[in-house]
């Protein structure tokens, strides 16, 4: 590797694959391999090979904008920062504190987002702030916290995948979504192992899978609660690991009864030998997993859906076992840390919950203020893009964009429209950064150093390798400035560093203790060690309830007790546990799970519909996702010439069946309705998809959008919408 060459992690998903940048003449960078980073061992999809694409001034922001005479014109900072000060100040003092929304992002750094909950709370004094992170895997994480007492995405790392015996992934084509992470489950595959697919398309993923299950969309509930019941009749339940880890099992066990397979298949459309091949396949092995992604998830009962994939784990042993477990395949790359530090709307950093005395004591210390000034929980992200225009009448927006990505999107546009004042941090004049009344250019991922934590709760750094252009300033500068302006005391600037260590080095006082303890974590440690997992509080002290430390799990085997031992393949591990220092977790639950007890809870749940079912009038169901050269709302990646070259635009997915009752060829524009709206874009035929069912992919705006569609009923636990099934009608576009 060259000495110029500037080790750090892609801006894209929640793998944070490693990469190299290299200097080029021209004062941009070039990204080189940078095999030496476990998750990806060099290997990037294309987005991250075009990443830095983004940095150039031909594609990004360049000033700061301010609306006049109903255009965006460039102005200064000084000019821009006053009216965003003025129009937020404004709405505080005529409407309240609450009538001030704050909308985050799971793009945006640990310290970004620690900074912007703190922001929000005591600049502000608003409750009004969440993020986009809640349509990510929010039903995975109250899930999680339900039966474990904790969330992280995976409890363990990436590299125990090829090592386990079976697993089962709901919900996720990472083939398309997280390219790099597929290597793990070919790996498994050339180890002997199984991979099950439950996905109601046949995507490059299920291609890989030794079984395909295609369920009806919104029914994955019943499927898990199908294959739980054959899991019991077939006498295959770890009865001794259930008695001794697990709680609620009785409850549990009575629900997955009354979802006999026959009637499973009725309402899944998964035929009983496909349910009985599945239970096996995944009860032989010794070891098996169960990882879930947005299928399951964005459902209008995606916790309880969790809950019995869960159930099926802690049923057979799976959970809280080497090689074993549930897990979540977070989805946005900070998705996992922008939500720990505090810009959820009713959350602190270090976990901790906002409604807890305690937390907020802790927390309130840090920042140097009286705890019961401190405001409550907020809205959830969809409750508080509703609310825009009426409770919400200002709102400052970083690093999202709700026009393209909110579900019931037409209507989410007009609310935005119906603001007294919007203001937007972004590195590109998004859709809703096009609405806005004032727009800061900050700076992007190769040019600011800060931490995120991939889906496996590894906090990496990226460093910065380049100079930000001349008149682009950062997210925490912004909040620098906007404290001194708001500030209810003088100094209040003071109290937001723009150094990102400094900042970090707050965040980790105010997340000791908590349940995602980063005090032990280091700006030095995480360059030496490649990224270490939370949690890892300040010292080693045994008594962390999810803490697996190395010397006292005894596994099963030889060859499970190593896996946290520190070697060779892990420098400087062993000088810092001598030192006294927290290795990090990479792998939660061994020993106990971290409920008051230590032992997991069974979900008593049981089927039920999805919000909106088919009918004479929407027959056909939507389902949404991604594809591999875009992402997520497309503002950065539909700036790259090689990934629109890719992905020019929307499509409609359809069955050769459905698309011969329309009358529709390959490429011929069909219309998708829903009760919310119409989206028109190219028909692509495939066999490969249920003819009960349509596809669409989510990046683009315009009248290809889908998620004019989508239905914003919403989980009652995690308040997830349900992206990923309606009702609609499909039509041919006559010429």
């Amino acid at each position: 590797m060259p000495n110029s060459a500037t080790p750090t992690h892609c801006p894209y998903c929640a793998l944070q694959c490693g990469m190299n940048l290299t200097p080029l003449q021209d004062g941009g960078v070039a990204v080189v391999e940078r095999p030496d980073f476990p998750v990806n061992r060099g290997a990037l999809c294309s987005k991250g090979r075009t990443a830095p694409a983004v940095l150039s001034s031909r594609v990004r922001l360049t000033s700061p904008l301010v609306r006049s005479g109903g255009r965006l014109v460039p102005a200064t900072w000084d000019e821009a920062l006053d009216r965003i000060a003025e129009g937020l100040n404004r709405t505080r003092t005529e409407h309240g504190p609450d009538a001030c929304g704050v909308f985050g992002g799971g793009g945006l750094t640990n310290e970004k987002a620690y900074s912007l909950g703190k922001f929000a709370r005591i600049v502000l004094g608003t409750s009004q702030i969440d993020y986009n992170g809640r349509f990510c895997m929010s039903s995975a994480a109250a899930a999680g916290m339900k039966a474990f007492g904790l969330d992280r995405g995976l409890p363990f790392p990436l590299e125990d995948i090829p090592r386990t015996g079976c697993v089962i992934l709901v919900g996720s084509n990472l083939a398309e979504t997280m390219p790099p992470s597929l290597r793990f489950f070919t790996e498994l595959k050339e180890n002997g192992g199984t991979l099950i697919v439950i996905d109601p398309r046949r995507t490059k993923t299920a291609e890989q899978a030794d079984l395909h299950l295609m369920p009806r969309p919104g029914t994955d509930l019943a499927l898990a609660l199908g294959l739980l019941h054959l899991v019991v009749a077939e006498g295959r339940v770890d009865e001794e690991y259930v008695q001794e880890r697990t709680v609620g099992w009785e409850d549990a066990r009575a629900a997955a009864m009354a979802h006999w397979p026959e009637y499973v298949e009725r309402i899944t459309g998964v035929s009983v030998p496909q349910l009985r091949e599945a239970v096996r396949l995944f009860c032989e092995p010794e070891h098996a997993m169960v990882l879930t992604a947005r299928g399951p998830e964005q459902q209008s009962k995606g916790t309880d859906t969790v809950g019995a994939w869960i159930n099926l784990c802690l049923a057979t042993g799976r959970a809280g076992r080497p090689l074993s477990g549930y897990g979540c395949l977070t989805g946005q790359g900070n998705g996992q840390g922008g939500r720990e530090h505090g810009q959820k709307a009713d959350q602190l950093p270090g976990y901790r919950k906002l409604d807890d005395p305690a937390a907020r004591r802790h927390v309130a210390e840090v920042w140097g203020v009286d705890p019961d000034s401190l405001p409550g929980p907020g809205r959830s992200a969809y409750e508080l893009l509703d609310a825009l225009g009426t409770d919400i009448r200002a709102l400052l927006l970083m690093a999202s964009n709700p026009v393209v990505s909110a579900p019931r999107a037409a209507h989410i546009e007009e609310r935005i429209k119906s603001l007294d004042f919007l203001a937007v941090c972004d590195v590109v004049l998004s859709e809703t950064a096009a609405l806005a009344d004032v727009v800061l250019p900050v700076t992007q991922w190769a040019e600011e150093t800060g931490t995120t934590t991939n889906l496996e709760g590894r906090v990496l750094l990226r460093r910065r390798a380049i100079t930000p252009p001349e008149g682009i300033r950062s997210d925490l500068e912004v909040m620098h400035e906007l404290a001194a302006r708001l500030g209810a005391e003088p100094g209040m600037e003071k109290k937001f560093p723009t150094d990102p260590e400094e900042v970090f080095e707050e965040l980790r006082r105010a997340s000791a203790g908590g349940p995602a303890d980063y005090s032990g974590i280091t700006y030095r440690r995480l360059i030496e060690e490649n990224g270490v997992f939370w949690p890892c509080p300040a010292a080693v002290d045994g008594s962390t309830a999810s803490d697996d430390s190395d010397d006292s799990d005894a596994t099963e085997d030889s060859e499970d007790a190593s896996l946290d031992a520190p070697g060779d393949d892990d420098p400087g591990q062993g000088d810092d546990l001598a030192a006294g220092v927290h290795p990090g977790t990479p792998r939660l639950f061994l020993d106990r799970f971290a409920t008051p007890d230590g032992k997991a809870r069974f979900a008593p749940v049981s089927h039920r519909s999805i919000a909106e079912e088919p009918d004479d009038e929407y027959p056909v169901l939507l389902t949404t996702g991604r594809v591999v050269a875009q992402y997520q709302s497309g503002a950065q990646t539909r700036r790259v010439d090689e990934l629109n070259a890719a992905a020019p635009g929307p499509f409609v997915e359809l069955h050769p069946r459905l698309a011969a009752r329309l009358g529709a060829a390959e490429g011929d524009p069909v219309a998708v309705v829903s009760r919310r709206g119409r989206a028109v874009a190219p028909a692509r035929i495939t066999t490969g998809i249920r003819p009960d069912t349509v596809f669409m992919p989510f990046h683009w705006p315009g009248e290809g959008r889908a998620n004019t569609l989508t239905n914003p009923a919403l989980d009652p636990t995690s308040r997830m919408p349900e992206f990923k099934a309606c009702a609609v009608r499909v039509e041919a576009v006559k010429p």
